[in-house]
C-alpha cells in the first residue's frame, strides 16, 4: 500500500476556510465562516490575517471577508487552461462502464455537432459512429441538444439546410415538421438532456447531455447510446441519471 504523503496541516486547515468562502456570493463574518469550517473564530483568525496579506481574501468596512484578487487571478488562470474535451475524457470511461453503453463526446464544428471522442463498451454496437461524424441537428439526440442550447442564430442556417435536403413532412424516413423539431427542443430544455428512441437508427436509443463553461456557454455534449433492448430510455432512469451527473461534474470542473 502506498504511504500517505506528508503535507502541511496548516495549509489544509486554511484551505477549508477558503472552500467555505467560495460557497458564499456575499462577504461573510468570521464567526460564521469559522463555524461552517468546523473551527473556532480564534483558530480561524490567524489564517484570515495571512490570507489578507497575500491577497487571497479582502475585508470590507464591516469586517466581513470575501475572496480577493489573488483567488480571482488563480481561478482565471485555471479556467484559461481548461480543455473541455480533456476534462470530459477523464470521466466518460467510467460512465461507459456504469451504463454498459457507448459514450461519445461532441463539440460544435464548422458543419455542426461533431463527434470528437468515442468510448466503446465491451460489446460493440456495430453502429457507424466514428470520430469526425457530423450529427443531424433535427434527427439525433446530439443534434437536438446543440440546437436547444446554442444561440438560435447559430443553428438556424443549418436547420434550414436540413429542411431543404430532407424535405420535412415529405416521404423521407427522417421526415419531421418544424413543429416536431420545436417540440423536441422544448422537451430537451425541460429535461436538461435530449433523447432519441429508435431514430434515426432503428433499434438504437440515445441520450445527450450539455456541458457548460464558466460563462454558461455550451461547450460540449456527452452522448450515451445503445441497443433499445438494453437501453433504459426513462428520463430519470439508470442511464439518464449518471449521464446528468457526469455532465454536471464536467461543467463544475469548467467553472460553471
Amino acid at each position: 500500500m502506498e504511504k500517505s504523503r506528508r503535507g502541511i496541516q496548516s495549509i489544509e486547515i486554511g484551505s477549508s476556510l477558503l472552500l467555505q468562502m467560495a460557497r458564499y456570493v456575499r462577504p461573510i463574518a468570521l464567526k460564521d465562516l469559522s463555524r461552517e469550517a468546523g473551527m473556532t473564530a480564534g483558530k480561524a483568525h490567524p489564517y484570515m490575517v495571512s490570507f489578507l496579506k497575500v491577497g487571497f481574501v479582502t475585508q470590507n468596512s464591516a469586517g466581513h471577508y470575501e475572496l480577493g484578487p489573488l483567488a480571482l487571478q488563480l481561478g482565471l488562470t485555471r479556467l484559461q487552461r481548461m480543455d473541455p474535451v480533456k476534462e470530459a475524457s477523464e470521466l466518460i470511461e467510467e460512465l461507459a462502464n456504469e451504463t454498459g453503453q457507448s459514450v461519445a463526446l461532441a463539440v460544435w464544428g464548422n458543419l455542426g455537432p461533431t463527434i470528437v471522442r468515442l468510448e466503446e463498451p465491451i460489446q460493440s454496437l456495430h453502429v457507424n459512429l466514428r470520430t469526425g461524424t457530423v450529427m443531424s441537428l433535427a434527427n439525433t439526440a446530439t443534434g437536438r441538444m446543440f440546437a436547444a442550447y446554442m444561440p438560435p442564430k447559430v443553428v438556424e442556417h443549418l436547420l434550414l439546410n436540413e429542411v431543404a435536403r430532407q424535405g420535412y413532412g415529405g416521404n423521407s424516413q427522417f421526415s419531421l415538421t418544424p413543429e416536431d423539431v420545436q417540440t423536441a427542443l422544448a422537451e430537451t430544455r425541460q429535461h436538461g438532456l435530449s433523447r432519441a428512441l429508435g431514430k434515426p437508427i432503428p433499434g438504437i436509443d440515445a441520450f445527450c447531455s450539455p456541458v457548460f463553461d464558466s460563462a454558461g456557454h455550451l461547450v460540449l455534449g456527452i452522448l450515451v447510446m445503445g441497443p433499445s433492448a438494453t437501453f433504459d430510455g426513462d428520463w430519470d432512469g439508470v442511464i439518464a441519471t449518471p449521464l446528468r451527473r457526469c455532465a454536471a461534474e464536467v461543467s463544475r470542473r469548467l467553472g460553471h
